[in-house]
């Protein structure tokens, strides 16, 4: 371990301050904990961008991967975990080409670009902290230019357990709360970090979790100053100073988290939608499947799968798309029957990538259980260009083959009840959509 990486010896107030912030963040709404760990979307979106890792992976074996960030596989995966909330915002900073460096070195040089596609598989296919650590010390002695430790968030995603996200605030948070002298760029120094991300998590995991991305979303959060790192020195006019700039942070945050909430679309909620689609599927005479991780969820005070099928029926949870599927936001089914009528993904805000993957999973495994399913993109009026932009990527050429659609909210909105009293089947449905494929 690099000794300016080293961990500060903290004294045992200092503990007790740390303790207090970590209460504070787990009650901040606006805070990464609430607002993404604890977020529903978060877990399903691991599946998707473990599935991206692995076409890079594919692409790069078969020498198909190409020469440029743009356009590639790594680009679609990048993209997806940059939209995973504040956390990730500018994570495909790192992968973009910078031609007079030459740097990330991966895509004109096809020896480092396959020993980065060794990495992410031999870390994908490995379980154990040792074997991970031993292939980034492999990738480290290449010394590939530009590409270090920003990998670690794709690692993240693999083993999120094992190896904690990794950027510049992340960076500055860990050393404002530790006193440590952690440099960013350096395979040694990420390695030194982890060891004292670890440690704290150990101390502290009665308020943190096993999964690594809590404590490195409060370190995101000291690092992007919403909140002060308590003073490391025991001095209790210090700590006392510090409670009062926690304060004032915290109303700050409160103040800038309202005012960013009135400049958005906060009309319409994820589970709102998902409700309006549950009760028009009703209403038609589907039987209705809603996501397994989102059943339980309110909307007007009603569970989201009051009403619906308990289960998907056997063909389909025993397909090889099963464990996509059933995150798959709301599924009309034949009624008492098998086959799925139509799929639809709700893209409220967050990453379009992952909702197509489960699409496809449902529509590419197999079986004539879905072969004539209606598959909807479900998304606010205003982001029909991305949904088009997210489908045009090569990762998707498939797409052309099925019967994808873009429902906006607001024709939903303005014709769900005449179709609810006068429609039947996915033909009014289909009529207010615009054709994606």
């Amino acid at each position: 371990m690099p000794q300016a990486a080293a961990v500060a010896h903290v004294p045992s107030s200092h503990a007790e301050l740390v303790r207090e912030l970590i209460r504070r963040w787990r009650d901040d709404s606006g805070a990464t904990y609430r607002s993404w760990f604890l977020w529903d979307e978060r877990l399903k979106n691991f599946r998707s961008i473990r599935r991206g890792l692995q076409q890079v992976v594919s692409e790069i074996e078969a020498g198909t991967f190409g020469v440029a960030y743009r356009g590639s596989s790594l680009e679609t995966v990048v993209h997806s975990i940059a939209e995973q909330r504040q956390i990730f915002k500018g994570a495909d900073h790192a992968w973009l080409w910078k031609p007079k460096l030459r740097i990330p070195d991966i895509y004109e040089n096809p020896d480092n670009q396959r020993a980065f596609g060794r990495l992410l598989h031999n870390c994908s296919c490995c379980d154990t902290a040792e074997e991970i650590i031993r292939h980034i010390r492999g990738i480290d002695a290449l010394k590939i230019k530009g590409l270090g430790p920003a990998a670690a968030n794709l690692l993240y995603f693999l083993h999120p357990t094992l190896i904690p996200p990794f950027n510049t605030a992340i960076v500055n948070g860990y050393n404002a709360l530790t006193g440590a002298k952690v440099k960013l760029g350096s395979w040694d120094h990420f390695l030194a970090m982890r060891a004292g991300i670890l440690d704290l998590n150990d101390r502290f995991r009665d308020l943190l979790s096993n999964d690594l991305g809590a404590i490195g979303g409060l370190l995101f959060d000291v690092g992007s100053k919403r909140y002060p790192a308590p003073p490391l020195d025991d001095d209790a006019s210090a700590g006392k100073d510090w409670f009062t700039r926690l304060e004032e942070a915290r109303a700050e945050a409160s103040r800038l988290d309202k005012t960013a909430a009135a400049q958005g679309e906060t009309d319409r909620t994820h589970a709102e939608i998902q409700a309006w689609l549950r009760d028009l599927g009703l209403s038609l005479g589907y039987d209705v499947w809603i996501a397994a991780n989102d059943r339980g969820r309110l909307h007007a005070g009603v569970p989201l799968a009051h009403g619906c099928v308990e289960r998907l029926p056997a063909a389909l949870a025993t397909s090889p798309g099963a464990d996509s599927i059933r995150l798959i936001d709301v599924l009309w089914l034949a009624k008492g029957g098998e086959n799925v009528a139509a799929a639809f993904e709700v893209e409220h805000s967050t990453s379009i990538y992952s909702g197509i993957v489960r699409m496809l999973d449902l529509a590419l495994s197999g079986g004539d259980l879905h072969a004539a399913a209606g598959l909807f993109l479900v998304a606010p009026d205003a982001r029909e260009a991305d949904v088009r932009a997210q489908l045009r990527r090569p990762a998707f050429s498939r797409i052309a083959d099925l019967d994808f659609s873009y429902l906006p909210y607001g024709e939903l909105e303005r014709h769900k009840e005449a179709i609810a009293r006068f429609g039947s089947g996915l033909k009014a449905i289909k009529a207010i959509s615009s054709p994606l494929s």
